[in-house]
């Protein structure tokens, strides 16, 4: 990223401890206020990744920045004997658990508070790896993304959903508009932190997505690695392996 975007811009924290801050703060209304911003296309978006996991036949996956858990819950469908659920927000996992009993699904889904840059995994332990709009609030993206090819088996999946700019018009105008006009209204209206989708978005436009992700995912070690863009480049689902 070419510049460090902070929740708080609190430059005697760490980005990540303003994160963990910042989803704890709003991870009650975080999955009904999703829904109503992304008009409820983000689960259109995390189907298409479990079906692309689902094509693998894991025994193990392991789902980073999980925040209330929806991807983990939706990759149960795989038919993986482990899911792990990780999140540095405290917050938001504990809303993921109150999902995971209610899915009964507790002997699948293990719901993790961690580090994601310090996973508390063996390597080449996880058969699937997936992040769902969570590689940008990493730390030090690099670090994260060292730490996933670490624990990622060796053949095993890496995909990532994560949001990205279109850049056909009118799309790219129609975006621009929303993501710094009304998706931080929004979440000023609905929400109990007022920054919180102020820095959503902002980190959204800054995050590098297309060729120049892809070329991170290379440099780190990752192959075999694309991107397919979803509803007019809005999102971005990647896909890499070991």
């Amino acid at each position: 990223m070419s510049e460090k975007i902070t929740p708080y811009n609190d430059n005697t924290r760490s980005k990540k401890e303003q994160v963990a801050e910042m989803f704890d703060t709003i991870s009650e209304n975080y999955d009904g206020l999703n829904r109503v911003i992304s008009f409820g296309i983000d689960v259109k978006w995390r189907k298409k990744v479990v079906q692309l996991v689902k094509r693998t036949h894991p025994k193990k996956i392991l789902d980073v920045a999980t925040g209330t858990g929806d991807l983990a819950i939706n990759l149960a469908k795989t038919g993986a004997s482990e899911i792990i659920g990780l999140d540095i927000s405290a917050g938001m996992l504990e809303v993921g658990k109150h999902k995971v009993t209610a899915k009964k699904l507790d002997t699948i889904i293990n719901m993790v508070q961690a580090d994601s840059e310090n996973l508390p995994y063996e390597e080449n332990y996880f058969d699937a790896i997936t992040v769902a709009f969570g590689v940008r609030n990493f730390e030090n993206l690099e670090k994260g993304l060292l730490e996933i090819l670490r624990v990622l088996k060796p053949g095993g999946i890496f995909i990532i959903l994560e949001t990205s700019i279109p850049t056909k018009t009118p799309y790219k105008q129609g975006y621009k508009l929303y993501t710094k006009r009304l998706l931080p209204l929004i979440g000023r209206l609905f929400s109990k932190d007022k920054l919180a989708y102020s820095y959503l978005s902002e980190s959204a436009a800054a995050f590098p997505y297309g060729e120049a992700f892809n070329n991170i995912l290379r440099k780190i070690g990752f192959i075999e690695v694309k991107d397919n863009p979803q509803t007019f480049g809005v999102a971005t689902i990647y896909t890499a392996t070991k």
